[in-house]
C-alpha cells in the first residue's frame, strides 16, 4: 500500500532559510528517513540531512518532527494520518550548517571538559572489583547514543543561549553522574558539577527524558541523583564541620 503524503522540509543555511513543500510517495513500514531519501532522490538531490546506521543506535539523523525532536529514522510515517503534514526542521538548539544539518560542535566542547575517569591510586587495572548493583546503577547511562535530542530539547540552552558557556546540559550532566556514582572513581566531582557544568541551573522538567530514543530515564536516575549527592556535601553540617577542621 503506498499513498501521497504532503512534507515541508526546512531549506536554507546559516544565513536564512524556510520551509519547502513536497509532495512524496510513502509506502507501507517506511521511516520518516526514508521519505527524505525519496525526495533526495526524486525532487531535491541538494537536501543536506546527516544518517549513518539507520536503525537508531549512531545518533545521526536528529531532527524536529512537527516540532518534536526525534531521531528520522525511528519515527514511522504509520503514526502520522494520509492527510496530515508532516514538518521536518532542524533542531532549534544548534547552528544550522545546512537544510537539516546541525552544527553540534558544542556537546563536543562540554565532553571534552568532563574530567575522565580516576583511578583509585594503589589499585592495579586486573585488581578492580565492583559489586553487581553499582555496575547496574550507571550501566543505564552508557546506553546513551549522542543523538543530543535531550540537550536539543533542554530548555536551558534551547532558550537561553547565554547560558550555553556555564551549562552542559543533561547529556553530559549524566556523564558525571556516571562517575560520580562509579565506586572505583576517586575525583571529587561535586564542585565542578555545580560551578563548572551548571547543574544549578538544571529544573528537572524531564523534557530530556520525554525525548531520549534509549528510554534513559535521565533526570530519575542520573540528574536528581547528582543534585542530592552535591546538596548533601554541601549543606550536610557533619561534613561541613568535618573540611572546617581539615582546613584548620
Amino acid at each position: 500500500m503506498s499513498y501521497q503524503a504532503h512534507f515541508r522540509v526546512w531549506r536554507g543555511d546559516s544565513a536564512g532559510g524556510g520551509l519547502t513543500d513536497f509532495t512524496v510517495e510513502v509506502n507501507e513500514g517506511e521511516v520518516v528517513l526514508d521519505i527524505i531519501h525519496r525526495l533526495q532522490a526524486t525532487q531535491a538531490p541538494d537536501l543536506a540531512v546527516r544518517w549513518n546506521c539507520k536503525a537508531g543506535k549512531c545518533g545521526s539523523c536528529s531532527a524536529e518532527i512537527n516540532g518534536k525532536p526525534r531521531l528520522l529514522c525511528m519515527t514511522r510515517m504509520s503514526t502520522f494520518t494520509e492527510d496530515e503534514t508532516v514538518t521536518v526542521t532542524p533542531m532549534r538548539t544548534f547552528p544550522v550548517m545546512r537544510d537539516l544539518v546541525c552544527d553540534v560542535s558544542f556537546n563536543y566542547t562540554k565532553a571534552r571538559e568532563v574530567p575522565a575517569f580516576k583511578p583509585p591510586e594503589g589499585v592495579a587495572p586486573g585488581d578492580y572489583r565492583m559489586q553487581q548493583v553499582d555496575v547496574q546503577r550507571s550501566q543505564e547511562f552508557r546506553k546513551c547514543i549522542e543523538c543530543f535530542l535531550c540537550q536539543n530539547t533542554c530548555h536551558v540552552v534551547r532558550d537561553h543561549e547565554e547560558n550555553k558557556k556555564s551549562f552542559s546540559g543533561p547529556r553530559f550532566l549524566m556523564r558525571i553522574a556516571e562517575l560520580e556514582m562509579h565506586p572505583l572513581d576517586a575525583a571529587d566531582r561535586h564542585q565542578d558539577a555545580q560551578t563548572q557544568h551548571g547543574l544549578g541551573l538544571c529544573n528537572i522538567t524531564k523534557c530530556c527524558t520525554e525525548v531520549c530514543p534509549e528510554h534513559i530515564q535521565i533526570t530519575d536516575n542520573a540528574l536528581i541523583p547528582l543534585k542530592e549527592r552535591v546538596a548533601d556535601r554541601r549543606y550536610d553540617p557533619l561534613l561541613k564541620l568535618f573540611r572546617r577542621r581539615k582546613d584548620e
